[in-house]
């Protein structure tokens, strides 16, 4: 409201405000090249992750060290609070390796918005977050046919069980719609709608807290600075939500995946 009505007292003068949109997000190749600054850091974030893991394990001792030690603790993680917790005891190992790599992927590429100079979350590309997506669904769809056959997946996916037949008619497109088709557009949804509203939320307290300063004066003087204040706060509740949304992309990946492999849906 404050940023809404300085930009009218401007526009009065001259001065109006035009707040950060879309075009934000619209960068142009490097070095007049078709390579992005997004497609440098999906690169960039794949050899983090692989670096990071390939020193941790490098020299594995029975008393680790700092970097070992760190290294574990993050695989612990998804191993232990997500895959096995999920999948169950049973079935869950074998898909360690998968979200463990989605989960760190996901979480360098979201912190690249807070880091200083980089300051850019690769997911808010939708292109970026449908990529992934469209990866979680060829992997438990793949799991889940494997297992039951084309046939017995799609029976299971698209058929509730307890259900009269009577309702077949209504209950089975609604369910493959939502257990096939819906999934990687809500996966992917949620990851590219949060990164991409935090990145405007941010560039919009930064941009018009120095436009109520600049153009504005008089309350200015005091907005402007607690806009600033407020780009700071927003700063760190966004780190949180770029650690929740790796964690709930791949906690739901795991969900999905135990699904597929569930003998009754």
């Amino acid at each position: 409201m404050i940023i809404a009505a300085s930009a009218t007292i401007a526009a009065e003068g001259g001065e109006e405000f035009h707040a950060p949109g879309p075009s934000l997000f619209d960068l142009p190749g490097i070095a007049g090249s078709e390579v992005t600054k997004p497609m440098v850091l999906v690169v960039l974030s794949g050899i983090v992750v692989f670096t990071f893991f390939f020193l941790a394990a490098r020299k594995r001792a029975l008393v680790p060290g700092k970097l070992q030690f760190a290294g574990e603790g993050a695989y612990g993680f998804v191993r232990n609070s997500v895959a096995r917790d999920i999948i169950g005891s049973h079935d869950f190992q074998k898909f360690v390796p998968y979200l463990v790599t989605v989960f760190f992927f996901i979480l360098v590429n979201n912190l690249f918005a807070s880091i200083p100079f980089v300051q850019f979350p690769t997911f808010s590309r939708a292109g970026m977050a449908y990529a992934v997506a469209g990866l979680s669904w060829v992997v438990y769809n793949g799991v889940g046919i494997a297992k039951h056959g084309l046939l017995g997946y799609l029976k299971l996916q698209s058929v509730p069980s307890g259900v009269s037949p009577v309702m077949y008619p209504l209950l089975v497109p609604l369910e493959f719609f939502s257990n096939i088709l819906v999934r990687p557009v809500t996966l992917a949804l949620r990851l590219f709608c949060n990164m991409f509203a935090g990145h405007i939320l941010l560039a919009l307290f930064a941009t018009g807290g120095l436009y109520l300063i600049e153009h504005v004066g008089g309350i200015g003087y005091v907005a402007g600075p607690l806009a600033w204040v407020l780009a700071i706060l927003v700063s760190f509740l966004e780190i949180l939500v770029q650690f929740l949304q790796a964690y709930v992309f791949v906690l739901l990946n795991a969900m999905y995946i135990q699904g597929a492999l569930a003998d009754e849906h």
